[in-house]
């Protein structure tokens, strides 16, 4: 399969077999899972190394988008939430006097119908809030009043900040087709995997950690299970070391008149 298939693929297809085997095993049809064997070398996976948007794309994205949908795309950029977090953002999770975003649910499809849920690995979370997000969350609010409904912070489409003409939560095979893609092609962004909206994720937590906030807190405003994850995914657009130090000890100006 090696020679044909994807690495990802292979082992998907590996972890589904050994399911089926592990369940024989339980079942006592088989005394022992052939996938257990230490002979079995599964192919590795290469990781993906991520290239952050620069500050031009994100903008040129952004204002490529249709009014109705324009801070959709600013809040994934300026606070690095999931897509389906983003739609799921309501007018009750906005405190605009301490700029923050509190992240506690998300929209996400159940066959072709968007339903509300709990944030991945059901973690809800807090996020500052830039202020230039605010202002694009106020103008939204402003021109399109959020979805009418009581105003809890258990998952509810009442208070929602973003939805459609037809007054429902975004689904996201529609917004990708006909808003995100659309926009790639109108500021000639190649509408590749890369180029997904995931990408303005990787922006905000690229400019975190550029600026010296620490990867404790980068994992946590971005909702990741484990610190070493974010760690692994970024540390390539991490300052390095060695300009830190020389900064430190410049600053420092040990002998100096």
């Amino acid at each position: 399969m090696q020679e044909q298939l994807a690495p990802s693929y292979v082992r998907l297809i590996f972890t589904n077999l050994s399911t089926i085997f592990g369940a024989a095993v339980e079942d006592e049809v088989l005394a022992r899972s052939p996938c257990r064997s230490d002979r079995i070398s599964l192919p590795g996976v290469p990781r993906r190394r991520i290239s952050p948007w620069p500050v031009a794309r994100v903008e040129a994205v952004v204002t490529a988008h249709p009014d109705r949908y324009r801070a959709v795309p600013v809040v994934a950029a300026g606070c690095g939430l999931r897509q389906g977090e983003c739609f799921g953002l309501r007018v009750q999770d906005i405190d605009f006097e301490r700029r923050e975003l509190h992240v506690r649910q998300q929209i996400r499809l159940i066959g072709s119908a968007p339903e509300t849920a709990l944030p991945k690995y059901r973690k809800t979370r807090m996020v500052p809030m830039p202020a230039w997000v605010a202002n694009a969350l106020a103008a939204q609010l402003r021109d399109y009043p959020p979805l009418p409904g009581p105003l809890t912070e258990e998952p509810g489409v009442g208070g929602l900040v973003f939805y459609g003409r037809e007054r429902k939560p975004l689904n996201r095979s529609y917004f990708n087709s006909f808003i995100w893609k659309p926009a790639l092609a109108k500021v000639e962004v190649p509408g590749t995997r890369a180029n997904g909206f995931h990408a303005l994720r990787h922006h905000c937590a690229s400019v975190w950690l550029e600026h010296g906030v620490n990867i404790k807190a980068v994992s946590e405003y971005l909702g990741h299970s484990d610190p070493g994850f974010t760690l692994r995914t970024y540390t390539h657009v991490m300052p390095s070391a060695d300009d830190k130090a020389r900064q430190a000890i410049d600053g420092v100006r040990l002998g100096a008149p």
